[in-house]
C-alpha cells in the first residue's frame, strides 16, 4: 500500500510528535509499519468526530498517537493526525487549546 502525507498532517506531526526536519517520511515510515501490523481501523478514536470514509493507524512508538487518513484507491492518504486523551502519555496540546481554535473558526464562518 502507498502512503501519502499532507502538508497539514506533516505540520501536525512536527508541532505534536517531533520537529524531525523531513517530518513525512517519517510519518510515510510510522503509518506504514503500524498498517502491517494491523494497526489499522475504520473505528474512530474516543473524542474524534469520525468522518466518514476515515481510517485511523494507531502510531507503533507513540501509542496515543493517531494517523487520521483517507484511502484513495490503492493509496492511504494521512490527512491530520490525533492524540487520543487517557493514553499512555497525556497529548501533547492539551484538549483545551484545540477546542478554542475550533470555536475561533465557527466565529470566522459565521462572520465571514
Amino acid at each position: 500500500m502507498l502512503v501519502a502525507v499532507t502538508d497539514h498532517a506533516v505540520q501536525r506531526f512536527r508541532q505534536r510528535v517531533a520537529g524531525a526536519l523531513d517530518a513525512r517520511p517519517a510519518i510515510v515510515a510510522r503509518v506504514t509499519r503500524a498498517v502491517e501490523a494491523g494497526r489499522m481501523s475504520d473505528e474512530p478514536p474516543p473524542g474524534a468526530t469520525g468522518a466518514r470514509g476515515s481510517v485511523y493507524v494507531r502510531d507503533l512508538v507513540d501509542r496515543s498517537v493517531v494517523f487520521v487518513c483517507r484511502r484513495d484507491g490503492d493509496e492511504l492518504v494521512v490527512v491530520t493526525l490525533w492524540e487520543q486523551e487517557g493514553g499512555v502519555t497525556p497529548p501533547r496540546v492539551p484538549r483545551r487549546f484545540t477546542d478554542a481554535l475550533k470555536r475561533d473558526d465557527e466565529r470566522r464562518r459565521d462572520d465571514g
